[in-house]
């Protein structure tokens, strides 16, 4: 198995458990943090107390899909990236230990 193989695999790996920590931990406070940025946004232009028209309104929803994926971004990036790291390791230390033990023949 080729290096770049076993680092392709782990890094799926790693993106696949980040995405079910996303959705374990990552949905609800993305959507939170976006929907904060939201209302801040629509009260910085149309002033507080917001009034419920639809362009507020939409800010708002538009900020919070906005946390979310970002939240997923992170998650899933961060943890395809470690995933990618540990199967480089691992190949490189088996390639390290073969390299070795044919030096030793």
């Amino acid at each position: 198995m080729k290096k770049a193989d076993t680092a392709k695999k782990t890094a799926y790996i790693g993106a696949g458990a980040g995405l079910a920590a996303f959705a374990m931990v990552g949905l609800l406070p993305g959507s939170f943090l976006g929907g904060v940025v939201g209302l801040n946004i629509a009260g910085a232009l149309f002033g507080l107390p917001l009034t419920s028209a639809l362009l507020p309104r939409m800010i708002v929803a538009v900020s919070m899909m906005m946390g979310v994926f970002v939240s997923a971004l992170m998650f899933v990036s961060a943890t395809g990236v470690m995933g990618w790291m540990v199967g480089a390791a691992v190949e490189t230390v088996k390639g390290n230990r073969v390299t070795m033990a044919e030096a030793g023949k």
